[in-house]
């Protein structure tokens, strides 16, 4: 079976549920809380050490495992507000398809994702994005052994972590793109896409590929 593998987007649902503080805060995650000042929620980066001492990536782990979900957080598959993260699901199997977080990492469709605001694009603000010499501790959520072929559908800045996350994988890997210059994806088979479309023709090209399966 083929699995997908998108990368995330900005816009995310308004019913999107968030992590709280013991004080009631919202909790807002982002590349570089230095930068931001808030009394009415709190930033942090995924990383980040809480009041008790975990990381909230640890505490995010436990919150999965726990199986209440008492904030409301959506399964990643949900959390993004275009339709064709859906659309894979309905089309491929929540097993099968991958969101590439650039605040998580390699999550599952199903893993509950708090609201976040990190992004790999070089027009976010500065606040918001997360450079290559960042450290995260991604999560990688693929099983130990895998030769399952895998499909990526993201833009060129999230092509690089694809590839440090799926480096394990025996299959083949298809990384599409749609510049005139293909992506340095080692180990990778590209496929150019021609589309007129310049921003997020990734949902295009995915929507074209549940055309066919």
């Amino acid at each position: 079976m083929t699995k997908i593998v998108i990368q995330c987007a900005g816009t995310k649902n308004e019913n999107a549920g968030r992590l709280v503080s013991p004080d009631g805060r919202p909790v807002e995650f982002v590349a570089s809380p230095e930068r931001l000042d808030s009394r009415e929620r709190i930033y942090a980066r995924p990383d980040e050490r809480r009041y008790d001492g975990i990381t909230w990536r640890e505490f995010l782990t436990l919150y999965n495992a726990d199986g209440t979900n008492p904030q409301g957080l959506l399964p990643a598959y949900r959390l993004y507000k275009n339709d064709v993260y859906e659309r894979l699901v309905d089309t491929c199997g929540a097993e099968n398809v991958y969101i590439l977080s650039a605040g998580w990492g390699l999550i599952g469709a199903r893993f509950l994702t708090p609201y976040y605001n990190i992004t790999f694009s070089q027009n976010a603000r500065p606040e918001y994005r997360r450079r290559k010499s960042d450290t995260y501790r991604d999560f990688c959520m693929l099983p130990k052994v895998d030769d399952d072929a895998f499909v990526f559908f993201g833009g060129k800045d999230y092509v690089a972590l694809f590839c440090a996350l799926t480096k394990s994988v025996t299959g083949t890997r298809t990384v599409y793109f749609n510049a005139a210059t293909p992506p340095d994806a080692p180990g990778c088979r590209l496929v150019q896409f021609n589309t007129r479309t310049k921003t997020n023709w990734h949902y295009e090209c995915a929507n074209r590929f549940i055309e066919t399966v």
